[in-house]
Parts: structure tokens; sequence; C-alpha cells
């Protein structure tokens, strides 16, 4: 590959400006001094650019916890979007691989590797998402039945049917809420849950508790696929997957 064409596509700048940083003398090839923008990088070889390494990788992978009040867009005039949040981050081809609302929080994977995210996204495949979940008042268990079972919520089909764990139920105690006691007769206020499903239908999740009459409260996915949220990473915050990440998503 071209050196100014390698230096561009790892972030630098653009052809016209990384080859003003070739003339400069700033960029060192394996070891000598760079002189023309038309030098091959070939395999193996290493760039330095003001003494730092420059690595070119073809497809980048990033899991970012999104903070509520950023939306799952590259670009928007009005709001902040998860590309700002990887601002350091210089490829222009990055993108969130499905979305989540405004106020979601959560896992969300960004990349410019468009054939892992049509196969990620692709309804035939059925990749599992998971959710952490508060809604309004006691998920029954009829609702967990529907749920389970698949329901209505206002498109052709029923729901693909979805799996529910870790329920508690929560009650007031005087300005705060605490997980309820076994047989205890307070009347439950929330539900605090993880449900997983295999699809992505706009607003899902909320739609599937509206459905049943439990408005979400407060939504934030945990997984996708074989990926889970990195817990050391708080919201707004990203970093690069693993090689064993990228392994395991790619034979999800």
């Amino acid at each position: 590959m071209r050196l100014d064409k390698y230096l561009s596509q790892a972030g630098l700048g653009t052809r016209l400006e990384v080859k003003k940083l070739i003339r400069s003398g700033r960029v060192l090839l394996n070891g000598a001094t760079a002189k023309k923008p038309e030098e091959k990088v070939e395999e193996g070889m290493e760039v330095l650019f003001d003494g730092n390494p420059v690595i070119w990788e073809e497809y980048e992978y990033f899991m970012l916890n999104k903070p509520a009040g950023v939306i799952s867009a590259t670009r928007d005039s009005r709001d902040r979007t998860v590309l700002d949040l990887l601002a350091c981050v210089h490829s222009k081809e990055i993108f969130p691989v499905g979305r989540l609302d405004k106020d979601t929080e959560g896992l969300l994977l960004l990349t410019n590797d468009g054939i892992l995210a049509h196969e990620l996204l692709s309804p035939k495949k059925h990749v599992s998402k998971r959710y952490l979940v508060w809604v309004e008042g006691e998920i029954t268990p009829n609702d967990r039945n529907l749920l389970e079972k698949g329901l209505d919520i206002g498109d052709k089909k029923l729901t693909i049917p979805a799996e529910l764990s870790n329920i508690n139920y929560y009650v007031e105690d005087g300005f705060r809420m605490r997980r309820k006691e076994k047989d205890e007769e307070k009347p439950v206020v929330q539900t605090r849950l993880e449900i997983s499903i295999s699809e992505g239908r706009y607003h899902q999740v909320k739609r599937m508790f509206a459905a049943v009459g439990k408005p979400v409260q407060y939504l934030k996915r945990l997984s996708m696929g074989t990926l889970e949220l990195d817990e050391a990473l708080a919201p707004g915050e990203f970093r690069r997957l693993t090689e064993e990440e990228i392994k395991k998503l790619k034979k999800t």
C-alpha cells in the first residue's frame, strides 16, 4: 500500500495532509525517514509518526457503554451521537451495529465491518440480545407466560418467544425502594428483571412490556450474541474488542 494511503486510512489526515507530513520528515519507514508519498508499506514494516507507531487495520471493533441522552447515529444536527463519544477514533467508516433508543443505556458495538454487522442484524440469524429492565408494577406469572410465549405488539406477527430471568420485586419503604421479602404483603411497585430477545423490532422491549401493562422505566443492554458489556466501562466509555471477543462474535 502507498505510504500516503496507509497514513490516511490510519487516521492521520487526508491524502493531501499526510503528504505534507511525509515531506516534513516526521514519518519513519523501517527506521529511515520517508521522503515520498508513493513509497510502499509492505507487511511487517514499522511505520512511525513523531516516534509513535502507526498501525492500520482494515476492520476495527469497539465496545461502547452508551449513556442515556446520546443517539445511535453517525451524525445529527441537534443531539450528540455515539460517534461523538469516539472522537479520538479517526476512521470515517465506523458505524453503530443496530441502535439503542436515546434514553436506553448499555452495550453498543461500533465497527466498519459491514459483513459482520449484516450477520448480527439479520432477522434470519436470531442473534440473542439481553437487557436489564425496570418496569412499573409487578410482572405476574401471566405476564411472564405471554412474554415467553410471544405476544401481539401491533405488528403483523407475534414476537418470537423471549426469555425472562433474575426477576426481583421492589416495594416502597418510606422514601426509598427495597426488594420485597418473601411472603410480604406490601404491593409491588417495580419489577427488576433481565429479558433476552432474538429480534430487533422498533422499540421492541418497551412495546412488549407495554402490551402487558407494565411500562418500562429503565432499559440497559447487557449483551449481544457472545459479546458481554464490560462492567469496567463507565457510561460513555469505550474500548477495542479483544481478538477473542471478535472470534467468538463472528462464530455467532
